[in-house]
């Protein structure tokens, strides 16, 4: 059963749905910042796919200088606010803290972290000054983490980008796929409102690449052009009565609820198909949306499941219930899904294999499909650009395509990571690009 009432007002939403990780005051984050050793081989910085320089900007809070803190974070993390929200610092920064070997409570980096960038975007304050226009452009397709990443750094070098965005807001999954609780729209909107104003990259919104007249267009009016597309939508399952109602994708399912908020139509006994970190946040999601029952189900065991051991934590501790090695077979209803026919598994060999004549039916008012998302194929196939097994863009050592006009980075070159690992290739593709740029 949900801990959570159904919220019926916006002062109710924002109760079940409150920050993980709030803000801390200017006391908090003194007091935070003093319990830092300054380790000198700074374990928590290797851990950091953009590579801050956690101890320096701690120390700089320390002394009361939350200037040169932001100013630290953002010249390695132009998502320096929104990665101290949204990033598994349990897995990567704090995880690393020395304190864990002491069974002490980490250094909170992250929250620290956000506490500074906030500083500066509330003050709007001015860090970086891009050099003078050098005669050169770049599109980059798709506003996301890597997009945005690869902007700023070609516009402090001098280069003019234009950023073609489908949707109407930008920063991709931070405001469409990410769960409430962790960051809102409006905290991640006012940070891509300060880089705009920091940087001077300029973004066309509602504006979807996916013709050859507008990749012919792109192609002539720009030198480069960064493909920072993520992934696209909810996977398809390829089951009987995936088409039924109230049968919804996970990202949709965010997207819609970061939208509607307490509006969003959700209630009764949910089953969510999946294993991974999405999974259990639209798990815990739904029990925060006060439904009656919410059952995780997932085709492997709990040991094979890809979810964070906190996120997992987190969900169960909202009022999920789980049932692992177990596959469904068929989505059942008449207009809308009613139940869900399942077979338990098995794994041999690294392989799920069901294990015959162990059929059930288990009943319920809606399914949620967390089971990944998928490509831009046809965008991909217009541009001409080689793709592997899995779908995925590849890309040398610099992040050029096959297409030796593209680069990219991000998700759809990963396969799924986190935002700060999408913003850490977003900005080492921009360095190369820049390189290219200048021996052209």
């Amino acid at each position: 059963m949900s801990e959570y009432q159904k919220p019926l007002s916006a002062e109710e939403y924002d109760i079940n749905f409150s920050a993980l990780k709030p803000l801390m005051s200017d006391t908090e984050a003194a007091m935070e910042s003093a319990r830092c050793l300054f380790c000198y081989d700074a374990p928590c910085v290797h851990a950091c796919p953009t590579g801050i320089d956690i101890p320096l900007f701690i120390r700089q809070i320390n002394s009361k200088n939350d200037t040169a803190a932001a100013k630290t974070i953002y010249e390695s993390n132009v998502f320096g606010y929104a990665c101290g929200k949204v990033c598994p610092t349990e897995e990567l920064c704090e995880g690393a803290c020395v304190y864990n070997h002491s069974d002490v409570k980490p250094i909170e980096i992250g929250r620290l972290q956000s506490f500074a960038s906030q500083k500066s975007i509330a003050n709007n304050k001015k860090h970086f000054h891009p050099l003078a226009p050098v005669g050169k452009k770049v599109a980059v397709v798709g506003a996301g983490p890597a997009g945005i990443a690869c902007a700023a750094e070609l516009r402090l070098h001098g280069i003019s980008v234009d950023i073609f965005e489908a949707k109407e807001n930008p920063s991709g999954l931070t405001v469409h796929g990410v769960a409430p609780y962790k960051i809102s729209n409006e905290e991640v909107l006012a940070e891509m409102s300060y880089l705009e104003n920091q940087y001077g990259f300029n973004i066309h919104y509602n504006t979807l690449i996916n013709t050859h007249a507008e990749i012919k267009r792109l192609e002539a009016e720009y030198d480069t052009i960064f493909l920072g597309i993520g992934l696209w939508k909810s996977s398809e399952l390829s089951l009987p009565g995936e088409e039924l109602e109230r049968v919804i994708g996970a990202i949709e399912f965010i997207e819609q609820l970061r939208s509607d908020k307490h509006h969003t139509n959700i209630s009764g006994k949910v089953i969510v198909l999946g294993g991974g970190n999405t999974a259990m946040d639209v798990a815990s999601e739904c029990c925060r949306m006060g439904v009656d029952e919410v059952v995780l189900a997932y085709r492997r065991s709990r040991q094979e499941m890809g979810a964070y051991g906190f996120e997992y934590d987190l969900a169960r501790a909202a009022g999920m219930r789980s049932i692992f090695n177990v596959m469904p077979l068929e989505l059942i209803g008449d207009h809308a899904v009613s139940a869900v026919r399942f077979i338990t598994t098995k794994t041999e060999n690294g392989k799920v294999v069901p294990v015959p004549g162990t059929e059930f039916t288990d009943f319920c008012d809606w399914v949620i499909k967390a089971t990944g998302q998928s490509r831009q194929d046809s965008l991909l196939d217009l541009i001409g650009i080689a793709r592997n097994k899995a779908g995925n863009i590849i890309t040398d050592e610099n992040f050029q395509t096959s297409n030796a006009r593209y680069y990219a980075a991000g998700d759809a070159v990963s396969g799924g990571q986190e935002v700060v690992n999408a913003v850490a290739d977003g900005k080492k593709a921009a360095k190369a690009i820049i390189l290219n740029l200048r021996q052209s």
